[in-house]
């Protein structure tokens, strides 16, 4: 399948740069892929299309403030390092925005000395393994002086870190934040509860291989990247339940949603798991696991706009995109949102 066949025309000041003001105020596109209508929305409107026994599955992951800036010992050379991954301990894979410099036993010192790393492997496309050395604990440190990893489409730096969390976000772990989930007010939270929705938390750590531009000429040839996810006995058992009961799984983005996919593609049902995954949804995937999904405008010929194909169809998927450029919808990690439903 050729990857142009997901491109689209986005104009560039249709790039969400910072945040809604008030995150439940953003817009809202309520897309029925049955009936193949849309309507616009506000995303507190949402709840006017959630029922009592919905269940919506959030990520709870927390990014890390992962970007620091730091200078090579005996040489003085400045260096951007962002952690992807921990490896074990305090020995991380990180993303060396200058990499050439840093070599096996290299040494960048961060903020005068209150962090340091030593680079123990060199891997291919500026990949480092480093150990960190510190006084103190690390996520604090991390907190004092690194910056969050925003996504390369984003200009602006963040006034405030928690802009760029959700207000669930509760384990630290991921180089980018699971965006559908920023529209969520703890207020709305608690409205949906009260009508008999049921919110119930994984975890998947987003790497910055949610950001990697498909390069190949055809989907096929696309390798997935993977990334780490956690299922819960208890939440496996509730999302059994509302399958057995016919209640709607709501997946709250598509990180929810690889997690969901990948465990019953995996088992054939919910279980427990902590594993990695490297599903690639695209047209053509039927999807077992959820019914529907919450997530926001996607990049041309990304993954992800494939993901959403696979929900509603290419052509349609297609036509939202074009209604929700002539209408001036926000775009990306910092956009509006869709809301997919139907069978």
């Amino acid at each position: 399948m050729d990857i142009a066949l997901f491109d689209y025309d986005l104009p560039e000041e249709l790039i969400a740069q910072t945040p809604a003001k008030v995150r439940d105020e953003c817009r809202l596109m309520c897309i029925n892929k049955s009936s193949k209508t849309y309507e616009d929305k506000i995303f507190k409107d949402i709840i006017d299309y959630l029922k009592p026994g919905d269940v919506i599955v959030r990520n709870n992951t927390k990014v890390l403030p992962a970007r620091i800036f730091g200078t090579k010992e005996g040489t003085g050379a400045h260096v951007e390092i962002l952690l992807l991954k921990q490896l074990e301990g305090d020995t991380w894979e990180c993303l060396a925005g200058n990499a050439k410099p840093i070599k096996v036993g290299s040494v960048i010192d961060f903020n005068n000395g209150k962090l340091k790393a030593e680079c123990l492997e060199v891997r291919d496309e500026g990949i480092r393994v480093m150990n960190f050395k510190y006084n103190g604990i690390f996520l604090e440190i991390l907190n004092e002086i690194g910056a969050m990893p925003l996504p390369p489409y984003i200009k602006k730096k963040c006034e405030d870190n928690s802009q760029y969390q959700t207000v669930f976000a509760k384990v630290y772990g991921s180089a980018a934040a699971p965006t559908a989930g920023f529209h969520f007010t703890e207020e709305l939270i608690k409205k949906c509860e009260e009508k008999g929705v049921e919110f119930l938390d994984v975890t998947l750590n987003i790497g910055l291989g949610t950001f990697k531009p498909v390069k190949e000429k055809t989907v096929e040839a696309h390798k997935m990247h993977t990334e780490h996810y956690e299922i819960s006995q208890e939440v496996a058992d509730r999302l059994n339940l509302a399958k057995k009961e016919g209640r709607r799984i709501i997946a709250l983005g598509t990180t929810s949603t690889r997690t969901l996919e990948a465990n019953m593609q995996k088992f054939g049902e919910f279980r427990a798991d902590k594993d990695d995954t490297c599903i690639f949804i695209k047209p053509g995937y039927e999807y077992k696991a959820i019914d529907a999904l919450i997530t926001n405008f996607h990049l041309p010929k990304s993954t992800l706009i494939m993901l959403v194909s696979a929900l509603m169809g290419r052509e349609f998927t297609l036509d939202c995109y074009k209604h929700a450029v002539e209408e001036k919808y926000r775009f990306f990690s910092f956009g509006d949102a869709m809301f997919i439903y139907g069978k």
